[in-house]
């Protein structure tokens, strides 16, 4: 997963792409990267492998100069993790464009040898981002003989659709004419657009969530819908435009499962409040199926599980304890790049409070069970510091099939949920019970903050996929897989570019 964010200001943007960085963080852990547009149309950039505070320095932050700029947090799930691929790509043809993106494109193959064959471009790297900059910026081309303008930009945007396929929530800059952004026709990733107002007049933010806007003063407008564009000139004059002719909404569910910051609105949805009603579904159906359960404590899973197991606990009239301390400062293990790396980190990103354990039937709650890495080690810790019978339960249902939408669960193979039933999956992780939600009642949590979304994407859980899939396609995705095809990430220096505004 990625974020996203754009930003037309009054002042220098640097600081505030900076800082709106940090809080879509969460987002990706694997590069950075900052490309500012200033009065001469120049393009300043900054990207490499790294969090974000890592990537910026001081001498980089000054070397950001302009009133406009995007940036972008990047996890790989396809291409490698070499800095040579993180974000934003840039191309000089027409006036000089950057872009970035959250997804994945299905049809990035055939986009590729499009591109090479027809379009005479060069693509540079595996990712997808630079194919879909590439496509956006050929089709930009055709509509060119009136100038650069709104229309011309949400036209480039219609053929953006009817060629690429997939998910993606794109933030792009077009140097010294403007910031524009779209979303697939199917509203998978989430993207959001609101204003603050100033002494020197009003603000503009694109962003992948909410919680960027909120932190840094913006007031949210709403969410850019399946299939929009939205384009914003350097003087803040803004124009969006549906540019898909049947666009619907079918959100990913797994954004408010796992990946959202819980203080972000998706789709009118408050994250919050849907993982609260997440733990009250699945307390009820404990009531349900196991009426005369022996639990004593129900201890989260930190940060996700904290919400779903509180309102869980006072479902079910049960104690609920904070059973294990956190390490700030060790990332995301279902995001760190590489199988063993996630492994091993667990015991350094959690530590057990024995006295919450020790002679004690203790139900864990997380978010979901995705490789199983994770909870069987936590499981495994749970005993170890005594406790006496551990019981598991999940928010979300079993995870039995690839994403292809730019979460990193690409092979089947490697979901523990893939070939096994919920005993199995229970035996597999070491524990004496597991409960998971079920998938009309996660739907309905999350759906409850919006009547008007019909479906979402859930495909992780039942296989369908709304964009359709070439036969051979898991196959593919599966060799470009992190631990199959991306070296572990050695650090790489980068370096600020002036790239030349071509007119």
């Amino acid at each position: 997963m990625c974020a996203v964010v754009g930003v037309v200001g009054t002042a220098a943007v640097n600081q505030l792409l900076y800082d709106a960085m940090l809080v879509l963080q969460h987002r990706g852990q694997d590069a950075a990267g900052i490309v500012t547009s200033d009065e001469q149309g120049r393009l300043h950039l900054r990207k490499d492998n790294g969090l974000v505070r890592d990537v910026f320095h001081a001498q980089h932050m000054r070397g950001l100069i302009g009133n406009m700029g995007i940036g972008h947090v990047r996890y790989p799930t396809a291409g490698t993790s070499s800095s040579a691929e993180a974000q934003p790509f840039y191309v000089n043809s027409p006036f000089g464009i950057t872009l970035g993106h959250n997804g994945n494109l299905i049809n990035a193959r055939e986009l590729k040898q499009a591109l090479f064959a027809t379009d005479r471009r060069h693509i540079n790297t595996d990712s997808d981002s630079e194919i879909l900059l590439n496509v956006f910026a050929q089709e930009l081309l055709r509509f060119l003989d009136n100038g650069l303008n709104a229309e011309s930009v949400f036209n480039a945007i219609v053929r953006v659709h009817q060629r690429a396929q997939g998910a993606y929530a794109v933030v792009g800059m077009i140097a010294g004419r403007g910031l524009v952004a779209f979303r697939d026709p199917f509203g998978i990733r989430p993207l959001v657009y609101g204003r603050r107002e100033t002494v020197d007049g009003v603000e503009w933010m694109v962003a992948s969530e909410s919680a960027a806007l909120d932190s840094l003063g913006f007031e949210l407008e709403r969410d850019l819908a399946p299939g929009e564009g939205i384009f914003i000139t350097p003087d803040g004059e803004v124009a969006t435009r549906s540019c898909a002719p049947n666009p619907t909404l079918n959100p990913c569910i797994f954004e408010h499962v796992y990946f959202a910051r819980p203080d972000s609105v998706i789709d009118n949805v408050f994250v919050h409040r849907a993982r609260m009603r997440m733990g009250t579904r699945l307390g009820q159906k404990i009531r349900r199926i196991w009426p005369d359960h022996d639990i004593d404590v129900i201890v989260p899973i930190p940060d996700t599980g904290r919400t779903v197991a509180l309102e869980m606990a006072h479902e079910l009239g049960i104690k609920y304890r904070e059973g294990f301390i956190k390490n700030r400062y060790i990332g995301r293990t279902f995001i760190m790049p590489g199988q063993t790396r996630r492994r091993k980190s667990v015991r350094q990103k959690l530590n057990a409070i024995g006295l919450e354990f020790r002679d004690k039937n203790v139900m864990l709650v997380d978010d979901s069970i995705v490789r199983g890495t994770t909870s069987r080690e936590i499981v495994l810790m749970a005993r170890e510091a005594g406790a006496r019978k551990v019981y598991f339960a999940s928010a979300a249902p079993p995870v039995r099939f690839p994403n292809v939408y730019g979460i990193d669960m690409p092979a089947a193979n490697e979901l523990i949920a893939h070939d096994r039933d919920e005993e199995g999956v229970c035996a597999a992780i070491g524990a004496d019970r597991l409960i998971y939600q079920d998938l009309d009642d996660l739907v309905a949590a999350v759906q409850r903050g919006n009547r008007s979304i019909e479906k979402f994407d859930c495909s992780v859980f039942t296989g369908e996929y709304v964009t359709g899939l070439a036969p051979d396609y898991l196959d593919y995705l599966a060799s470009l897989r992190a631990d199959a095809g991306m070296p572990e990430a050695e650090p790489v220096a980068g370096e600020v570019l002036d790239l030349a505004n071509k007119k």
